[in-house]
C-alpha cells in the first residue's frame, strides 16, 4: 500500500515561536478571511458546469486546470462535497512546497477547505508529480495552475497531462471572470475582483489523456482552451 500523502493542517516549525505564529497563523488567517469577506460581496454565476457535476455524480476524479492570474477566487469553482471509497471526506488539493512561502500558502488555503499536498518539485518536477498522482489515487481532486508557479504567463506546462495519464483523472479547464477587477504588477498580472462585482465561473469540456496519446497535441489544445476562456473573461470585464 502506498504511504499516505501528507496533508498540511498546521504550520511547520520554521523560525521562532513568534515568527511561526505571525507567518503561519495570523497572516494566513487574516488573508483568508479578507478574501472570504470579499467573496461574500460577489454575485457569482456558474456556466457549463453540467459535465463537471456529472463527474462528481459518477465518482470520477478530476483536475481543475487554470491560469495563475485567476487563482484568487478559484475556490468558487469547487463547490463540491466528496468522499473517498472508504467514506472519508475528500475535496480538492493543491501542491505546496516545503518552503516558507509554501507553508504560508498552505496555511491560507486551509481556511477554504483546500488541502495542500506537501512536496518539492525536485529534479524535472518528478517529486511533485509523484505526490499529485498519489493524491488522486487516494480520492482527491486537484487544482493546478498550469503556467505556475512562476510562468511564463499563459504557457501551459505538461505536468497536468502526466497526472491524467497516470491516474485516469479528467482535466477540466476553468476560468473565473470578473466584471471589474484590479490587476497587480506581478509576473501573472494577478486579478483581484472589486467588491460587489459580478463573477462568472466557466468550465471547459473535460478530457483525459490516454497512455498512447501525444502529449504535445493535448498541451496545445489545453493552452488554446484556456486562452479562449481568457478572451471570454476579458469580454465579461468589458461588459
Amino acid at each position: 500500500m502506498a504511504p499516505e500523502v501528507q496533508i498540511a493542517r498546521r504550520g511547520r516549525p520554521l523560525g521562532s515561536p513568534f515568527s511561526q505564529w505571525l507567518n503561519f497563523r495570523l497572516v494566513p488567517f487574516l488573508a483568508a478571511h479578507l478574501v472570504k469577506l470579499l467573496a461574500f460581496t460577489l454575485r457569482v454565476q456558474r456556466v457549463d458546469e453540467g459535465p463537471v457535476e456529472a463527474l462528481v455524480r459518477s465518482d470520477q476524479r478530476f483536475i481543475l486546470a487554470f491560469w495563475h492570474r485567476r487563482l484568487l477566487m478559484m475556490p468558487l469553482a469547487y463547490p463540491f462535497r466528496r468522499k473517498a471509497g472508504d467514506g472519508t471526506a475528500r475535496g480538492v488539493a493543491i501542491l505546496s512546497s516545503d518552503s516558507k512561502d509554501g507553508e504560508r500558502s498552505a496555511a491560507t488555503w486551509r481556511w477554504f477547505g483546500i488541502h495542500a499536498v506537501r512536496g518539492t518539485a525536485g529534479h524535472s518536477g518528478a517529486q511533485a508529480l509523484v505526490k499529485m498522482i498519489q493524491a488522486v489515487k487516494q480520492g482527491w481532486d486537484l487544482g493546478i495552475t498550469v503556467d505556475g508557479p512562476r510562468g511564463p504567463r499563459q504557457q501551459a506546462k505538461p505536468g497536468v497531462l502526466a497526472v491524467s495519464r497516470k491516474t485516469g483523472a479528467w482535466i477540466v479547464p476553468v476560468c473565473v471572470a470578473y466584471e471589474t477587477a484590479w490587476a497587480l504588477r506581478t509576473w501573472d498580472a494577478l486579478l483581484i475582483p472589486r467588491p460587489f462585482s459580478r463573477v462568472v465561473v466557466r468550465y471547459g469540456a473535460p478530457f483525459r489523456v490516454a497512455p498512447e496519446d501525444r502529449e504535445a497535441v493535448h498541451l496545445a489544445e489545453l493552452e488554446g482552451c484556456l486562452n479562449g476562456l481568457e478572451t471570454w473573461a476579458e469580454g465579461v470585464a468589458r461588459g
